[in-house]
C-alpha cells in the first residue's frame, strides 16, 4: 500500500465477488529523515522525539524514535493531522513498537484520540511495561471522537522519561475493515542468496472480517511468470507466510527482478492496484561463516553502562572465538570517558546514538541493552556473503596490518573498516565504580567513515596500514586487537567481519585459480591454482558450491568426478590453510555459467587419442567449436586456436608429459576435457 494520509474514501465495485478494500484513514511508516508532514509534538519532552535510521521496532527503517533525554515527568506526545471520521463508527488501530528500559523502571504508552484541537484526549490503548521487547499491537478502535469530522491520534508517553532509554514506533495505521480483505506485506527471499533452487515466500495479512480460504497469487522473475493457488485458513488480522511449490533456479553472481502480485481472494478478484510488491535479488557464488560484529557505545561515567557490560562479558564467554567486538567511549553522560575520541563521535553520529548504553549487532540497533543470547545465535546462523582475514604485527609504538576483504557478490561502494582496540584497559576509569574494560577502539584506520571498495565476486581488495599508536590511549602494546568489518554505509547492515590474527604474518590467499570441467561419463571437474604470492601454507581446503570438498589438500589442483557439472552452474573456491589453523580468504569463481547448454553438448566434442604423444585430434558436429585453448595444471594458457572447420589437429610433440586440460568454446557453451601427454 501506498503511505499517505486518506480520508474516509466511498469505492464502488463492479461485482459482488470482488475482494472488498479496508478504507485507510491513517497510515504512516515514518520513512523520512524527519517527522512527518503535519505531525507536532505536544505536552512534555517536545524535543525528545526524532526520526530514527533503525528498524528496531519491526518495521523497516526509519521509524520514530523517543528519547529519554533531556529528562521530563508527565506526558508527551506524537500527534498527527487530524483526519476526517464522518460515519466512521469502528475502526482497527495498528502499530508496532519496543520499549527500551532502564533497570525494572515502567512507564506508559499508549494511543489516544481527540477531537478539539488536542484540549480533551482519550485514550484507546494503553499499556504499561518493565521489559525490553518488540510488540505488535492490534486494537478496535470505539469512543466519544468516532463520527466526528476533526480527529487527531496521537502516540503518547505517561511517566517520567529516566524510566526509558528508548522507545522506537514504526508502521502506524488505523483502517476499517470490510468483510474481504488482504494485504501483500513482504517478500520474503532475502536480498542476497547462495545461487542454485530457491523457494518464492511472501506473507499476506487478513485485513478483513472474514476468513481467507484461498488466494491465487503470481509470481514474475526476470519475464517468467508461474501462478498458484493456495488454500488458507487466514482468520482476520492475521498473518502467514506462504512458499510456491516451484522452485526458481538462481544462477551465480546474477541479480533479478521478482515481483509478486495478489489475483484473486476467496475466488474472487483482488481489486487492489497496488497489492504487489517487487524486490531486487542478487545472487552470490557462495557463502561462508557468518562472524557477528558487535559495537557497543559505553562510558566509565555512565551507571547503567555496568550491567549491560556485565552481560556483554557473559555474552562473549559462552560464545568464544564467534564474534568481533569494538568498544567507543562517549563523551557523556557526566564529564565524559578519559579514552573518548572523535572517531567514536563520528560512529555515534553514524548510528544517531543519544545516548549510552547502546549496542549494535551486525549494525542492526539492540537498543540500552545488551545484546541477547537468541539475536545472537541467530546473527551466527545466517549466512555471509563475504569474507573477512588479517593480520598485524607491533613494531615498537608502531603497528603493521594487513587486511583481505572478499566478496561472493559485485559489490560497488561498500566500506571496510578498522579498528585498533585495546583488548583491556584500566586507566579510563571514573565514576561508574568499574575498574577495567574490555575491546575499547584506540583507532580506527584510515578513518571513521571507512575505506570505500569495489569488489568483484570471488575477487578480494587488500588493505595496508603502519600507524604510531603513541598518539593514541594505548596502555600495553602487547594487548591489542584488531577489528576488521565489510559494511554497506547506507543500510548499515554488515556483511561479514573478523579478528584480525595478532602478532602473524598475513594469511596470503591462492593465486590464478583455474576451474573447468572435462569429460562426459560422467563429466570431471578440475581445479588448479597458484601458491601464494608469500607465506607457506599447510594445505588448502576446496569446496563446490560452498561445500567442503578436500580440506588441508596437499597439492595445487584438485578433481572430482560430478554427473551434473556439465550442465549445471556450478562455483568453486580455494581457500589458503596456515598453521594453527588459520586461514586466508577464498578465491572463488564460476565452473559452469550457462545453464542453457544442450545435452548432447557434452557428446556431440570428442577429443582423442588420449593419452596422447605427438597430436591432439578435437572433433565436433556441425562446425560448432570456434576456440580451442589449452592449459596445464598451474592454470597457465599453453596454446589457443582459432578455428571453423569439424576437427582440428594440436600439436603437442613440444609438450612437457603430464595433464593438460583442452577447452573447446562453442557457441553452445563450454566443454573442457583433461588429457595425458606421455
Amino acid at each position: 500500500m501506498k503511505k499517505s494520509l486518506l480520508f474516509a474514501l466511498a469505492f464502488l465495485f463492479a461485482s459482488s465477488v470482488f475482494a472488498q478494500n479496508n478504507v485507510y484513514l491513517l497510515q504512516e511508516n515514518f520513512d523520512e529523515t524527519t517527522l512527518p508532514s503535519g505531525w507536532v509534538t505536544m505536552g512534555n519532552g517536545m524535543n525528545n522525539w526524532y526520526i530514527s535510521t533503525s528498524n528496531i521496532a519491526g518495521g523497516k527503517p526509519n521509524e520514530a524514535h523517543l528519547k529519554w533525554t533531556p529528562p521530563f515527568n508527565g506526558i508527551s506526545r506524537l500527534v498527527s493531522p487530524a483526519v476526517d471520521l464522518t460515519d466512521v463508527s469502528s475502526a482497527v488501530m495498528t502499530l508496532k513498537h519496543y520499549p527500551s528500559f532502564f533497570g525494572s523502571n515502567q512507564a506508559i504508552v499508549g494511543v489516544a484520540t481527540s477531537s478539539d484541537n488536542g484540549t480533551t484526549w482519550n485514550s484507546v490503548w494503553s499499556e504499561q511495561y518493565n521489559a525490553n521487547g518488540q510488540f505488535t499491537i492490534l486494537e478496535t478502535i470505539e469512543g466519544p471522537d468516532m463520527g466526528k469530522n476533526n480527529v487527531m491520534f496521537c502516540i503518547y508517553f505517561e511517566g517520567n522519561s529516566s524510566a526509558i532509554s528508548d522507545w522506537y514506533f514504526d508502521d502506524f495505521e488505523v483502517y476499517t475493515v470490510e468483510s474481504l480483505g488482504v494485504e501483500l506485506t513482504s517478500i520474503d527471499v532475502p536480498a542476497i542468496v547462495s545461487h542454485g533452487e530457491h523457494g518464492i515466500s511472501f506473507t499476506v495479512r487478513n485485513t478483513g472480517s472474514s476468513k481467507i480460504e484461498s488466494l491465487k497469487v503470481r509470481y514474475i522473475i526476470d519475464g517468467e511468470t508461474y501462478e498458484q493457488t493456495f488454500n488458507t485458513d487466514i482468520p482476520s488480522m492475521e498473518y502467514e507466510q506462504l512458499t510456491f511449490d516451484d522452485e526458481y533456479t538462481l544462477l551465480p553472481n546474477d541479480s533479478y527482478n521478482l515481483e509478486v502480485k495478489i489475483m484473486t481472494v476467496n475466488g474472487g478478484y483482488d481489486d487492489e492496484s497496488d497489492n504487489n510488491l517487487s524486490k531486487k535479488i542478487v545472487s552470490a557464488l557462495s557463502s561462508t561463516q557468518m562472524t557477528p560484529m558487535i559495537e557497543h557505545f559505553s562510558s566509565s561515567t555512565c551507571g547503567p553502562c555496568v550491567s549491560v557490560n556485565i552481560k556483554m562479558e557473559e555474552l562473549t564467554a559462552n560464545h568464544e572465538g564467534q564474534y568481533t567486538y569494538t568498544k567507543y567511549t562517549t563523551n557523556g553522560p557526566q564529564l565524559g570517558d578519559p579514552y573518548y575520541t572523535a572517531e567514536g563521535g563520528t560512529r555515534m553520529t553514524y548510528y544517531n546514538v543519544m545516548g549510552v548504553p547502546q549496542t549494535f549487532l551486525n549494525g542492526s540497533d539492540q537498543g540500552n541493552a545488551a545484546v541477547t543470547e537468541d539475536n545472537f545465535t541467530n546473527a551466527y546462523e545466517t549466512p555471509a556473503y563475504a569474507n573477512v582475514r588479517g593480520s598485524y604485527t607491533i613494531d615498537g609504538n608502531t603497528i603493521n596490518i594487513t587486511a583481505d576483504f572478499m566478496s561472493y557478490f559485485d559489490m560497488e561502494n561498500i566500506r571496510a573498516f578498522v579498528t585498533v582496540n585495546e583488548k583491556t584497559t584500566t586507566e579510563n576509569a571514573s565514576s561508574n565504580g568499574e575498574t577495567e574494560f574490555h575491546h575499547v577502539m584506540m583507532k580506527m584506520l584510515e578513518n571513521a567513515e571507512g575505506n570505500v571498495m569495489n569488489i568483484n565476486a570471488g575477487e578480494y581488495q587488500r588493505l595496508e596500514f603502519s600507524y604510531d599508536m603513541s598518539s593514541t590511549f594505548v596502555e600495553e602494546m602487547e594487548d591489542l586487537e584488531v577489528a576488521l568489518w565489510l559494511q554497506n554505509y547506507d543500510t548499515k547492515e554488515i556483511y561479514n567481519s573478523h579478528y584480525a590474527y595478532e602478532n602473524s604474518e598475513h594469511c596470503h590467499p591462492v593465486n590464478d585459480l583455474l576451474a573447468i570441467v572435462g569429460g562426459d561419463a560422467p563429466p570431471t571437474l578440475y581445479l588448479s591454482w597458484n601458491k601464494p604470492e608469500n607465506g607457506t601454507p599447510v594445505g588448502y581446503d576446496v569446496y563446490v558450491d560452498g561445500e567442503l570438498m578436500a580440506d588441508n589438500l596437499n597439492d595445487t589442483y584438485y578433481s572430482n568426478e560430478d554427473e551434473d557439472i556439465c550442465y549445471n552452474a556450478k562455483t568453486a573456491e580455494v581457500v589458503a590453510v596456515y598453521e594453527d589453523g588459520k586461514t586466508s580468504v577464498g578465491v572463488a569463481m564460476i565452473i559452469v555459467r550457462d545453464t542453457n547448454v544442450e545435452e548432447t553438448t557434452c557428446e556431440n566434442i570428442s577429443v582423442y587419442p588420449n593419452p596422447a604423444r605427438d597430436f591432439v585430434k578435437v572433433s565436433t558436429v556441425n562446425s560448432q567449436q570456434s576456440t580451442v585453448k589449452v592449459y596445464n595444471t598451474l592454470g597457465m594458457l599453453v596454446e589457443e586456436i582459432e578455428v571453423n572447420s569439424n576437427k582440428v589437429e594440436i600439436n603437442i610433440s613440444g609438450y612437457n608429459a603430464g595433464i593438460y586440460f583442452v577447452e573447446v568454446e562453442t557457441e553452445n557453451g563450454n566443454l573442457v576435457k583433461k588429457i595425458v601427454v606421455e
